[in-house]
């Protein structure tokens, strides 16, 4: 089935949000016509959401020339020649953070939303939706609860809703940001798809443009307060710019970071039998807690010390959702443990289990006499105020952990809560440090996604907790940013913090030399270290080594 494609346009456009003296992006002349395929990049901040979401008519202020506080516009955006808001169902837009679509309990209901308010026939309606769950490879009921999806399969679903619509214009906001490699390569695909079968026109962002260079005619590279500054064919632009777009964030295909590239110092090498995660009861296997110089002792070495361990460990999602089992693993001072693996295994719950905000289903989770210091060893017992001394937490949605009004007292509240004497000089280093220095008197909910989740990283560090637990920390960045955020964890790691990072991210992997734990829907299916045929463990089979 064809769809007429849209045409866009801009013409000096600009937009400013409200109570901020800064343009998020300004200057702005670009025309896209009917069926054009554009990829958006440039570094983070630079308006590139800002300017998906005036294609789609969804920026969330209205102009107030009487108002200095209020949002400011310049110039004209179009859509088919009329004002975006005047033709809402032409454009159907993919945000970064895809819990911003799910507006339904059910998965069925939540792709058809759209097909609906667009007054498409019942049974077209449902015909779609089956066809866009298979397309974006979304294999769940109907009537599953969209509360029960990770992050990953809801870009899936805000995908999927999209495609059902078929639109004029497709417009993406890093769609594959916090996919698994199969999910980006099956989003892709459904991308692709869809274009082919609707000739719609696509404009999409995306700071690894490797992803999308075979499917876009155009390149723009777009400059904060700048507009355009290149727009070309993809191969044309990267000849002539690759070192500006290499320094304006892109990722360049090639430029991948080597391994080790974000520690300074040498690993620790591993205690014989183990690893910093270890499946016990493998070739690989690690002692019992007990023996493993869990406080640190003269057989553990210098900076080595076994913080949070594992054993027969289950998790859960609420009550009735149980989501891995037999986890065995050891959170270790200086170490870096990344958990890796597909969509939906459970991973940020693991994450969250270890950082002590959810109970353990089964088995135990143990802390160490260095992080327990005589509160108790179980995580999940501790006052949120033990929790910020000892184990921080960047969430997924890192708008969720925002509690102040600004970003400098936002980076204020934990250690002011902790009593540290040197609020002030924190916060100053970790503003400079994350790019973040320009919008210290901002809320934080106008940020770029980028920017938020520099932020909620920022927060995390400024309690200075021995170990850190951060889900998809690298999702939004460009390559300077990522360079920022890697490089720091890499410090904090060379200096005994222990860093866990919930990723999809083989660069953040690489470049921090992790161990890695590789989650499966049965459980842990492989561990770094460990030999590459399968291995049986006391927990049940592990099925291959991802390294």
């Amino acid at each position: 089935m064809t769809s007429t494609a849209a045409r866009i346009t801009f013409e000096d456009w600009g937009w400013r949000y409200a109570e901020r003296d800064a343009w998020a992006v300004r200057g702005v002349d670009l025309r896209v016509e009917p069926g054009e395929r554009v990829a958006v990049v440039g570094p983070s901040g630079a308006g590139k959401s800002t300017l998906l979401r005036a294609v789609a008519g969804v920026l969330p202020d209205e102009p107030d020339a009487t108002d200095d506080t209020a949002a400011s516009v310049r110039g004209t955006v179009l859509v088919d020649g009329g004002e975006p808001r005047a033709v809402r169902g032409r454009v159907g837009l993919v945000m970064q953070d895809p819990e911003a679509h799910t507006v339904m309990s059910r998965v069925g209901d939540d792709v058809a939303f759209g097909c609906e308010n667009a007054g498409v026939p019942r049974d077209e309606t449902w015909q779609r939706v089956r066809h866009a769950l298979e397309v974006v490879g979304l294999d769940l009921p109907l009537d599953r609860s969209t509360t029960m999806l990770s992050g990953g399969q809801r870009q899936r679903l805000a995908l999927a809703g999209v495609l059902a619509m078929r639109p004029g214009a497709l417009v993406l906001d890093e769609p594959c940001a916090n996919l698994d490699p199969a999910g980006v390569v099956q989003v892709h695909d459904a991308v692709r798809a869809l274009l082919d079968e609707t000739g719609a026109t696509l404009l999409v962002v995306e700071h690894r443009i490797g992803t999308w260079l075979d499917l876009v005619d155009r390149l723009v590279l777009l400059e904060p307060a700048g507009g355009v500054v290149a727009d070309g064919a993809p191969a044309d632009v990267l000849a002539a710019h690759g070192p500006t777009l290499t320094a304006a964030g892109v990722w360049v295909p090639g430029s991948e970071p080597a391994r080790g590239s974000a520690r300074r110092s040498t690993r620790t090498p591993p205690r014989t039998g183990g690893t910093g995660a270890v499946a016990t009861g493998g070739p690989s296997g690690s002692r019992p807690f007990d023996e493993a110089g869990a406080d640190g002792g003269t057989d553990a070495p210098v900076g080595d010390a076994v913080l949070l361990a594992a054993r027969g460990l289950g998790t859960a999602r609420g009550r009735r959702q149980p989501v891995g089992s037999g986890i065995d693993l050891d959170v270790r001072a200086g170490r870096v443990l990344a958990v890796t693996g597909p969509n939906g295994v459970g991973k940020s719950t693991l994450g969250l289990t270890l950082a002590g905000l959810l109970r353990p289903a089964a088995g135990s989770l143990r802390a160490g006499t260095d992080l327990a210091d005589g509160i108790g060893d179980a995580p999940a017992a501790w006052t949120s105020t033990q929790l910020a001394g000892r184990i921080g937490t960047v969430f997924q949605d890192p708008e969720h952990q925002f509690v102040a009004r600004t970003v400098r007292e936002e980076l204020a509240v934990g250690p002011r809560a902790l009593g540290a004497p040197d609020v002030d000089e924190r916060v100053d280093e970790l503003l400079d440090a994350f790019g973040l220095a320009h919008l210290a008197d901002a809320n934080p909910f106008t940020l770029s996604g980028g920017e938020q989740r520099r932020l909620a990283i920022g927060t995390v560090v400024a309690s200075r907790p021995t170990v850190i637990v951060l889900d998809e920390p690298t999702s939004g960045q460009d390559r300077a940013t990522w360079q920022a955020v890697v490089e720091r964890l890499g410090g904090l790691a060379d200096a005994g913090t222990a860093i866990v990072a919930v990723t999809h991210d083989q660069d953040l992997v690489r470049a921090l030399d992790a161990d890695e734990v590789v989650l499966g829907a049965t459980g842990v299916t492989a561990v770094s270290g460990a030999p590459a045929a399968p291995v049986r463990g006391r927990h049940g089979p592990a099925t291959g080594v991802s390294r």
